[in-house]
């Protein structure tokens, strides 16, 4: 693999399964009656890069050219689609005004999502927290600096009162063990509030959002964008490719914002 040291940016992806990615999924119908979910496979062009400039860890810690699915290896419990991801990634490539245009990779997306988590899953020592701040060491010892850690999650902490109303306590501590954990306290989080118009608590929705808001009060260099109104595929709860794609532009337009995502 080319050099991944001068100016080689990393990013994470993480979450549960709008990061990872369900656009694009559809229900396959046997003849049997039983039914499956496969990608159709389009890839939106906001995707299109260099050949070699944007690069994902895979589940052997290794980089390799980033594609759609990103968490193909990663969330493996369901068929993964589009996520915002490598639209993020290829856009802000595109978004810079370079005088003589770099060569080699220049971003690493390291994707931890996991579909259907809530974000007691992702405390401090358990599972999924662990193998997040692994992957993402593993990734920086290999060169590079972290930039930014995209998060996607809270539809699972929307279903029950008792979530809902510990979450935004829960979800700053989060991003509090996360920095720490990666000795990095200045790192800029953007995440994504939750659209779930169908739940069937929409109460409990309305109090994670709400969390997700408050918590901007609580972690310094935090920053949302709102998924609400971005068009969702039959199940109601994922967001269609084309939402996936529109995502990966508003993560881009927070970054961005943020000063961060100048060249």
């Amino acid at each position: 693999m080319a050099d991944c040291t001068k100016g080689f940016e990393i990013f994470i992806l993480s979450g549960q399964s709008n990061m990872s990615g369900r656009g694009g999924m559809q229900t396959i119908v046997a003849k049997d009656g039983s039914t499956s979910r496969k990608w159709d496979g389009i890839v939106p062009a906001e995707c299109a890069a260099e050949p070699g400039s944007i690069l994902r860890l895979n589940k052997n810690l290794e980089w390799e050219e980033a594609h759609e699915p990103t968490h193909i290896d990663i969330d493996t419990s369901k068929a993964c689609g589009v996520g915002p991801g490598l639209v993020f990634a290829a856009s802000l490539l595109r978004a810079r005004k370079y005088k003589v245009k770099p060569t080699g990779p220049q971003i690493g997306l390291v994707p931890c999502a996991i579909g259907g988590t809530s974000i007691v899953q992702w405390e401090k020592g358990r599972v999924l927290y662990n193998h997040m701040i692994q992957r993402t060491k593993a990734a920086l010892e290999k060169g590079g600096t972290l930039k930014a850690l995209l998060w996607y999650q809270g539809e699972s902490d929307a279903v029950e009162k008792s979530l809902a109303d510990h979450y935004e306590q829960r979800l700053v501590t989060f991003f509090n063990h996360v920095r720490t954990d990666l000795n990095n306290h200045n790192l800029p989080i953007i995440q994504v509030a939750i659209n779930w118009p169908a739940a069937p608590h929409p109460e409990y929705v309305n109090k994670v959002r709400s969390a997700q808001r408050a918590a901007l009060d609580h972690v310094k260099h935090l920053h949302l964008v709102d998924a609400l109104g971005l068009p969702l595929l039959s199940d109601h709860i994922h967001l269609t490719t084309e939402a996936q794609t529109e995502l990966g532009l508003m993560l881009l337009e927070k970054y961005i914002s943020t000063g961060e995502g100048k060249d």
